[in-house]
């Protein structure tokens, strides 16, 4: 589907960051705001929620008054491509793990709210944002943070990787030294997987220009599992005599086992070598038939 570009003035395609915090500035309560950088100015945001679609999940570390903080991104599709900011020991972060964890389906617009707490806290609400119902999930302080975060990475699309200790108190700055492993991106994902089937690296980029965006982040989730298939499919199009068995085993292997929690790429794998085998079979009984 092609957007129509509005021509003229406009600011640049960057992401929206908003960091959590119940402050008040001016005589103005507020829950979450936006930095000016250049102007070092905080700049409150009156709206305390955020209606879009879960993209991804990703740690960042920040240095504060010489001591480095561990944050978690809450990526956000929405009007345009939100990052929600917040500590990884925060109130807010826990409680949208906690929530977003009995998600099944992200495909489903969500709206994200910050509430406030007792003494300056901030927790996370997540509403179904069709139904307008809160995802409930009882608050426990002992969850295993980083399953959860690994977990609703997967449903998202991306491949898990071992994630660094959450503990339930704040974590002492000399183990915050250590820059932690990322939790990958969907660009990441694509390009393991472009890799893997030895995809045109100028069909995906000629793909992402007909969506309008240079990356596979900036896209709804279903986009890119189209990316993916589409990716797959290509490769398999020499692989069966009949063009529907290729897009069915790829529900089966593929899709199917991947909703059912396995790891992508060995799912691919997996499917990849099934078709090689099944059309060297293929193959070796029609020379037996001309012999």
């Amino acid at each position: 589907m092609v957007t129509e570009i509005k021509l003229g003035l406009c600011n640049p395609p960057e992401p929206i960051y908003l960091y959590v915090k119940n402050a008040e500035l001016g005589g103005e309560s507020y829950l979450w705001y936006h930095y000016d950088i250049e102007r070092e100015k905080t700049i409150p945001v009156s709206q305390k929620a955020l209606t879009g679609y879960l993209s991804e999940l990703r740690f960042t570390t920040k240095e504060f008054k010489g001591k480095d903080n561990l944050k978690l991104d809450i990526v956000v599709s929405a009007d345009g491509v939100y990052v929600i900011r917040s500590g990884v020991e925060t109130n807010f972060t826990k409680s949208f793990l906690l929530a977003a964890s009995g998600i099944q389906d992200f495909s489903k617009p969500l709206i994200i709210a910050a509430n406030a707490g007792e003494q300056n806290t901030v927790f996370c609400n997540l509403y179904d944002a069709v139904t307008k119902t809160r995802i409930e999930r009882e608050w426990n302080k002992n969850a295993d943070w980083g399953t959860l975060i690994n977990d609703i990475q997967s449903r998202l699309g991306g491949t898990s990787l071992t994630i660094p200790s959450i503990a339930e108190t704040p974590v002492a700055p000399a183990k915050l030294s250590v820059v932690p492993q990322p939790v990958p991106t969907q660009d990441l994902r694509v390009k393991n997987i472009r890799t893997l089937l030895d995809y045109p690296l100028d069909l995906v980029k000629e793909w992402l220009e007909f969506q309008d965006v240079d990356r596979p982040s900036l896209l709804h989730i279903s986009k890119i599992n189209e990316l993916v298939k589409t990716m797959c499919l290509a490769w398999a199009a020499d692989k069966c005599d009949y063009p529907n068995h290729a897009e069915s085993s790829y529900q089966n292997q593929v899709v199917n086992a991947v909703a059912s929690s396995a790891d992508e790429l060995t799912a691919i794998k997996g499917w990849m070598q099934q078709l090689q085998t099944a059309n060297q079979n293929s193959k070796f009984k029609i020379q037996n038939l001309h012999q």
